[in-house]
């Protein structure tokens, strides 16, 4: 998966607590066994104003232009602002692999689903627990006359805005050194692949007759 150190990049809000993993990405566009193709149809409901399906481009549908993130100022943004208790509902990976797609590189949220909030950390999603309060500030400067530009730095587990203001976040150290290395749960257990393979070799020799050796 990449890697997440730091990211620079316009702040979209999105004003609605308890937004759940079906509203970020439908059940119809969950056919696919693939991990890509979920972009255009994250928030499918809210950004559009027709019912679409597997296949259909953008341009036959129908543009929700009142829905946050189909407002020309918030194109392109990277840091995803939302309210308490974010990614409830299924256990879908497909709402991570969906916000990825989009474009954004972290949600920052007073709360998180606890599913949705691991599942981040499996696919270089970085999700952001910073205290009500200050969630409401940021709300306010985003969606003020200019854009907010936040800066999300791993290193420093902070987040910088141009007005000054620095943010402390707290993570699991070891959640931190997965997404600094973009090493993901299979990638961590490669790690160690010269001492997997060291060990199956002395596992075949004391016991042959388990590999149909004799």
């Amino acid at each position: 998966m990449q890697s997440f150190e730091q990211v620079t990049g316009t702040v979209a809000p999105l004003d609605r607590a308890n937004v759940d993993t079906d509203q970020i990405i439908p059940k119809q566009f969950l056919k696919s066994i693939r991990r890509t193709g979920f972009g255009d149809n994250l928030f499918d409901g809210w950004r559009y104003l027709d019912e679409g399906d597997m296949g259909m481009t953008q341009n036959e549908r129908r543009i929700n232009h009142e829905f946050v993130l189909n407002e020309p100022r918030y194109q392109g943004a990277q840091v995803l602002l939302a309210r308490d208790n974010f990614g409830c509902g299924s256990s879908r990976e497909h709402a991570v692999w969906a916000l990825l797609e989009y474009g954004f590189r972290a949600v920052l949220a007073p709360s998180f689903a606890d599913i949705f909030f691991n599942n981040c950390f499996k696919n270089g999603l970085l999700p952001v627990v910073l205290p009500a309060q200050e969630i409401d500030r940021l709300f306010e400067l985003a969606t003020g006359p200019q854009p907010l530009e936040l800066t999300v730095d791993l290193h420093k587990n902070e987040v910088r805005h141009a007005q000054g203001k620095s943010l402390g976040f707290s993570l699991d150290s070891h959640r931190r050194e997965k997404m600094l290395q973009g090493l993901d749960d299979i990638s961590l257990s490669l790690v160690h692949a010269d001492e997997i393979k060291a060990f199956e070799a002395k596992h075949r020799q004391r016991q042959p007759w388990n590999f149909g050796q004799h």
